[in-house]
């Protein structure tokens, strides 16, 4: 199988030591069994049958290849680049970690919609077998004996991308400095606040709660950039925020479909009050997730991918070529991540076994970390990644969010290092219990 139109940079920037990974968890209000959990697994492969294949070396592009053995389930490890080879090919880990279900994807397999798809699957199908439930399923919990859908594993970069194309211009964006933490280290700060206090603020103020959550990281760069003393630093304060395309143009696969907008300010004539902030930040948001401005940086993508001279050039060349593009053209032009995968809706028969969900992006290559969030329930969670030792821009953020009459509760997760593979959440509980 083909690589969709969004994959083919992440074989060209994997190495050694980085590789595109994200973690979402499920959090029940019981231990996690292993045996059913691992029953659970291979039913969701067969299910999501794009889940269940390899990254292989072309002549000219990389390609996917089914595996022909059944997924295991594995100890928790620290979120850092596995072997591949060593997790049996799969592209992907799913680890019982007490009363959490986690799972760690390499992106090349797809975005966060639907790793979220396969993770709700996956854990519909545990609390079906485990407590015989009768799940009413929807988009996002599939029923594992259905058959797959075509649809489900189309590139839809190539259905619905528009007929002419054109790549937006950015300029350079402040970066935060900081002590570089070794490449096997990852801090995560979990910030949690309350729904209905964020969604009273972007109520009150006419905007969504991504809104909020984007103009608070930029407000916090702001002061990270007030103090920063290097005299010529960048003065544009961005924030690249992805752009789940299902919800733009249709479509319904379980691979990679999104895309991403720029949002901040440029501070070269002076600084910013929050409100200025919040307001450029949404229309910026409205004004760019339109399809009109979509569809131009989604055709300029899959046009160069079936260009004939690009697709000659063969892989060896193509994979340092497209490493050092996106090291000039990807982090370079924005100062942090904000991914919002939203708030999530169970079907009611889970709801009830279903504590808490976390969304946390692998370590950055051009920045010093990344945010990401999602909601369920009463809670939403933002959590926030970074690879240098200080968090002074963590506190900025909280410390907004407090200004605005949001509360947050705010705790260390965990450091993922060699070191430290197991997570505190569980210290003497049997992970597999």
């Amino acid at each position: 199988m083909r690589l969709d139109n969004a994959s083919n940079i992440y074989p060209a920037c994997l190495s050694k030591k980085y590789a595109a990974l994200f973690r979402l968890s499920v959090t029940l209000n019981e231990y996690v069994n292993s045996g059913v959990l691992q029953s659970a697994l291979e039913a969701t492969v067969a299910r999501i049958p794009s889940f269940g294949y390899t990254l292989k070396n072309g002549a000219f592009w990389w390609y996917l290849r089914k595996i022909g053995t059944a997924p295991k389930i594995s100890e928790l490890s620290p979120l850092e680049r596995f072997d591949f080879s060593k997790n049996f090919n799969y592209m992907f880990r799913v680890s019982p970690d007490c009363n959490r279900i986690v799972l760690d994807v390499f992106h090349v397999l797809g975005d966060g919609n639907a790793a979220l798809t396969f993770l709700l699957t996956l854990t519909g199908e545990y609390l079906r077998i485990r407590h015989g439930l009768d799940i009413t399923y929807d988009s996002h919990v599939l029923d594992v004996k259905q058959q797959p859908r075509i649809s489900e594993i189309e590139d839809s970069f190539t259905t619905f991308a528009g007929k002419k194309g054109s790549l937006e211009k950015n300029d350079p964006a402040y970066h935060i400095q900081g002590t570089k933490e070794p490449v096997n280290v990852l801090h995560d700060i979990k910030v949690s606040i309350q729904m209905n206090e964020i969604k009273a603020v972007a109520k009150e103020r006419g905007c969504t709660v991504t809104d909020i959550l984007t103009a608070s990281i930029v407000y916090a760069l702001q002061k990270m950039h007030i103090e920063d003393p290097r005299p010529r630093k960048a003065n544009v304060l961005k924030v690249n925020v992805p752009v789940d395309l299902r919800r733009v143009f249709g479509g319904r696969t379980l691979r990679n479909y999104s895309s991403y907008v720029n949002l901040g300010v440029d501070v070269t004539n002076g600084y910013r009050t929050f409100d200025e902030i919040l307001k450029e930040v949404s229309l910026q948001k409205n004004l760019y997730t339109l399809p009109s401005n979509l569809e131009p940086k989604i055709a300029a993508n899959v046009g160069l991918e079936r260009n004939v001279g690009v697709r000659c050039i063969p892989r060896f060349i193509k994979k340092p070529v497209i490493d050092i593009i996106n090291k000039l053209h990807g982090d370079r032009f924005c100062s942090q991540t904000l991914s919002n995968i939203g708030n999530v809706k169970l079907p009611a028969e889970m709801q009830p076994y279903v504590r808490e969900m976390d969304f946390i992006l692998g370590r950055q290559r051009g920045n010093a970390g990344a945010a990401a969030a999602i909601g369920y329930g009463d809670t939403l969670n933002v959590n926030f990644s970074r690879g240098i030792v200080e968090d002074d821009f963590e506190n900025y953020f909280r410390e907004q969010l407090l200004a605005l009459g949001i509360r947050s509760d705010d705790k260390y997760i965990e450091v993922a290092s060699a070191c430290t593979p197991t997570s505190f959440r569980c210290e003497a509980s049997p992970v597999w219990k």
